[in-house]
């Protein structure tokens, strides 16, 4: 006889520096748990397989897939959704210059890609326009054709790099 997994199991993280305490169901993704209990829609659940970075998130520092990530696995873990990343005021500088080039069109990508996006500019601040476009391969957009949001990064990380 094989012993059954529970089907919910208690969780405790920080989300956003908020200190969090759920019940969750065993097999919940982190997005889903994430939309549906604590409301943070600004991350967008897109191709559901991890493959098109619509809802990039922050887990201990890493970006990663809130698709493909299940919520128990984030027992005692530090979450950064965009809301926290906003809030903060850790995108201002990202968030401004995806608006002065016309790198958010529909939006639907825009919050994965300022994820992304910040995650390069604090591992990467020297990096050219081919790394950046080598760490965002996992990040479709179908608005832009990218070179807008590729240039938003660049400008960034190149300001962050000289201390401006």
């Amino acid at each position: 006889m094989t012993e059954s997994l529970p089907l919910n199991l208690p969780i405790d993280l920080t989300v956003n520096g908020e200190r969090i305490s759920a019940t969750v169901p065993a097999r919940q993704h982190l997005i889903d748990f994430l939309r549906e209990t604590l409301s943070l829609t600004g991350s967008h659940i897109g191709c559901e397989h991890g493959v098109c970075g619509a809802c990039s998130i922050r887990v201990n520092g890493a970006v990663v897939r809130g698709c493909l990530t299940l919520a128990v696995q984030c027992d005692g873990a530090s979450v950064d959704t965009i809301e926290g990343l906003s809030d903060s005021g850790a995108i201002a500088d990202l968030q401004s210059a995806f608006h002065e080039r016309n790198a958010l069109q529909c939006g639907f990508c825009t919050p994965g890609m300022l994820a992304t996006g910040y995650d390069i500019v604090r591992r990467l601040p020297d990096a050219d326009e081919a790394r950046i476009r080598r760490e965002l391969s996992g990040n479709i957009c179908r608005c832009t054709g990218y070179h807008a949001i590729v240039d938003a990064i660049e400008t960034v990380a190149a300001k962050r790099g000289a201390g401006a």
